[in-house]
């Protein structure tokens, strides 16, 4: 994957979508499907864009017990989307079941990120709202940790906590 520029479809309809798309007559872009997307067309929009050549990051940013998540990420793993998320926030446990889920039985499997902390979420809303009352940067690199723990391939975060990250923490481009 390299340095690929992932190009957000926050569209609400297929038609939309491939309206933008066409757009691109040389180079099939690498997209980002997000929950607006994928909630308004289902998985028929991941399959009828990866039919079309495109590379498909899946920005579904599960959060469950590790059991559902593990489920879901199986579901996930049939699309042969390129790239999955979740939150860091829902446990190592969480984050080792989404892995063991989303890993086909030939081995192989998406690349799967964690997403350290939302970017509307600042100091006084993770205190006042989660009781979480560490600085936000320690807990985006505590969660990019869990997350290295957990085996994934990356996590999603803000660029201002990425350069606290080490490179191989934290994909450059990519924003919660």
């Amino acid at each position: 994957m390299g340095r690929d520029v992932i190009i957000a479809c926050d569209f609400a309809s297929k038609e939309d979508t491939l309206r933008f798309l066409s757009q691109f007559t040389e180079e099939k872009p690498f997209v980002k499907i997000g929950m607006e997307l994928f909630y308004a067309e289902g998985p028929a929009i991941v399959r009828e864009l990866k039919a079309r050549g495109h590379k498909i990051f899946l920005d579904l940013k599960l959060h469950d017990i590790p059991n559902t998540v593990k489920k879901a990420m199986a579901v996930l793993s049939g699309l042969d989307v390129d790239i999955c998320n979740l939150h860091a926030s829902g446990t190592i446990t969480m984050m080792e079941a989404a892995l063991e889920g989303l890993t086909r039985p030939d081995g192989t499997r998406p690349l799967l990120i964690a997403v350290t902390q939302l970017t509307s979420t600042d100091q006084t809303r993770m205190e006042n709202d989660l009781m979480i009352h560490a600085p936000i940067d320690e807990v985006v690199l505590h969660y990019a940790k869990n997350a290295k723990t957990a085996g994934l391939d990356g996590v999603v975060c803000s660029p201002l906590e990425a350069s606290a990250s080490s490179p191989t923490a934290c994909r450059r481009g990519l924003t919660a």
